[in-house]
């Protein structure tokens, strides 16, 4: 049964990651990782534009579905040794969460929406995935090609 995640980090990093077809949660920890199976859809949240900015952004920035295969390690850095997973990406704009909080499940109704968040990746429902989905111009399953942004 396919599932959607939210996962967190700034739009620099889900750029990053958008460009080598990857994803990495929670500053590159497996066991977040190996929730997540082939042909899930992946939904980046970033509440910043670069990692420690204080400046808000609070938007949705990529949303995919994972490849098969799973997650794997890489040296990035001397002692750092992050976890990944193949993703593909889907063209896609960026959509603000303020306008979306009482459509979806997980955050109507509740006035710590952000808290949540702090997590890195957490599981939502598929049509609270297809509400962000849209807002960002894919069209959601069922509405023929996903790949269109308006």
């Amino acid at each position: 049964m396919v599932r959607a995640w939210i996962a967190v980090a700034s739009a620099e990093h889900v750029r990053i990651g958008r460009s080598l077809g990857i994803m990495q949660v929670c500053h590159g920890k497996a066991a977040p990782l190996r929730r997540i199976t082939p042909g899930d859809r992946v939904i980046y949240y970033a509440p910043t534009e670069r990692m420690g900015d204080r400046q808000r952004l609070q938007a949705f920035t990529a949303h995919g579905t994972v490849r098969d295969g799973a997650p794997y390690q890489v040296a990035m850095a001397a002692g750092f040794m992050p976890w990944r997973r193949n993703v593909d990406w889907d063209p896609s704009r960026e959509a603000p969460i303020r306008p979306l909080l009482e459509r979806l499940a997980f955050t109507r109704r509740t006035r710590n929406w952000g808290s949540q968040f702090r997590f890195g990746l957490f599981a939502i429902s598929l049509a609270d995935a297809d509400v962000i989905a849209t807002a960002m111009g894919i069209a959601a399953p069922g509405e023929g090609d996903r790949t269109r942004v308006a």
